[in-house]
C-alpha cells in the first residue's frame, strides 16, 4: 500500500490548480490575482523540483492537498532558509492532513541542511497563525498594507522557525533533485503519512 505523502508529479498540475483557484478568485492567501493555468503551475512544479520539495497529499487516487518550498530571497547569503507555502481542498480539512504534510515538507529541508523556514499570512488568518505556531513557527514581523486584493489592503505577517542550529560555516544545501530518489527521504515521508 502507497502512502498518501508522496512527491509531485507534472501530471498532479490540474488537482494542484484546482486547490488553489479558490484562492486566487476569491481568498487572499496567495496575492496572485489571474488564474496560472494548468501548464503553467506543470511548470511550477517541474521548475522547483530539482532545488525544493513540491509534496502531495494523496487519496484514493485524488490529491487534496500540496505544500512545498521555495527559495526565500536571490542573495547567496539566503541560501539556507526557505519560504513555505501548504493549500489542502476543503473535504480534506480539519483531517490533520496539513500538520503532516507540512509536517514531511519542514523535515524535508532539514534533511537538505536548511536552517531557517519562513511561512508569509495574509491578515487577518488565525486559522494559518494557529496552525504555523503550533507547528513552531514564531511571529518575525508585519509588513502594513503591502497587498491590494479584492478591493481592499492587507497587512502580511512573517512567521519564522528554526530548523537546525546554524553552524559555521554552513554545509553547502543539498538541493531536492539529489535526495528524491534516497530512502532517508521515502522513509520521512511514510513516517509522516
Amino acid at each position: 500500500m502507497s502512502t498518501p505523502i508522496r512527491i509531485a508529479r507534472e501530471a498532479d498540475a490540474a488537482a494542484v490548480h484546482a486547490i488553489y483557484a479558490p484562492h486566487i478568485a476569491t481568498g487572499v492567501a496567495t496575492f496572485e490575482t489571474a488564474l496560472p493555468g494548468e501548464d503553467a503551475m506543470r511548470e511550477r512544479i517541474r521548475s522547483r523540483l530539482p532545488h525544493y520539495p513540491w509534496l502531495v497529499w494523496e487519496d484514493g487516487g485524488e490529491v487534496l492537498a500540496y505544500a512545498y518550498a521555495g527559495r526565500f530571497r536571490e542573495r547567496a547569503a539566503y541560501d539556507w532558509i526557505a519560504e513555505t507555502s501548504i493549500y489542502v481542498r476543503p473535504d480534506g480539512q480539519r483531517r490533520g492532513i496539513a500538520r503532516r504534510l507540512y509536517g514531511a515538507l519542514l523535515d524535508t529541508l532539514v534533511l537538505q541542511g536548511l536552517t531557517q523556514a519562513v511561512g508569509v499570512i495574509t491578515l487577518p488568518n488565525p486559522v494559518s497563525v494557529g496552525f504555523h505556531e503550533a507547528l513552531g513557527f514564531d511571529t518575525a514581523g508585519v509588513w502594513r498594507q503591502c497587498g491590494y486584493k479584492l478591493g481592499q489592503w492587507w497587512d502580511v505577517g512573517v512567521w519564522q522557525k528554526e530548523l537546525q542550529p546554524s553552524v559555521d560555516p554552513p554545509p553547502s544545501v543539498k538541493p531536492f533533485g539529489t535526495l528524491a530518489a534516497t530512502p532517508e527521504l521515502h522513509a520521512l515521508l511514510d513516517r509522516n503519512s
